[in-house]
């Protein structure tokens, strides 16, 4: 009888700790090196416009990565055609020029919040469009590639 409840009771925790992850999709950079025209591009399909969600960039980095923050241009295109643009900076290292992110090799991945809390109000495909827009100094133009990058992503969690 013992074994029966516990049993239930891994089978509940193991249930419990599920994700809430609704979308979650990563694309290569290709060579490690992304140029600035380059734009990453995620489509989700919309059927709940009641819900809340969070919305991540997901960024994965190796040693490579030279720079402490990541400039990124978002853009968001509803179902409807209406846009929504945002330039963001992310830091990518701490005070002491450590990666920051999970992993424990020289790869680490960073997920950054693009929108917190934010109900997808049209029934269809959301597009998200992802470009990084890294300039060092000596490259005001932006014609230089970004180096370090080894994978973009974007994933969507159902809040609790």
């Amino acid at each position: 009888m013992h074994k029966q409840v516990l049993f239930f009771l891994c089978g509940l925790l193991f249930l419990s700790c599920g994700e809430n992850k609704l979308y979650d999709q990563f694309k290569s950079v290709e060579n490690l090196e992304w140029p600035p025209e380059t734009k990453f591009e995620f489509i989700v399909a919309n059927s709940d416009t009641i819900s809340k969600r969070n919305v991540f960039i997901n960024i994965r980095n190796n040693k490579n990565y030279e720079f402490s923050s990541i400039f990124l241009i978002a853009k968001i295109e509803f179902p409807s055609g209406f846009k929504l643009a945002d330039t963001l900076e992310y830091e990518m290292t701490n005070a002491k020029g450590e990666f920051l992110g999970s992993g424990f090799s020289d790869l680490k991945e960073n997920k950054l919040f693009l929108r917190e809390k934010v109900v997808l109000n049209e029934v269809g495909d959301y597009k998200f469009l992802i470009q990084q827009a890294t300039r060092s100094i000596n490259d005001i133009e932006g014609k230089n590639p970004l180096k370090g990058i080894t994978d973009v992503g974007l994933s969507i969690e159902q809040v609790k």
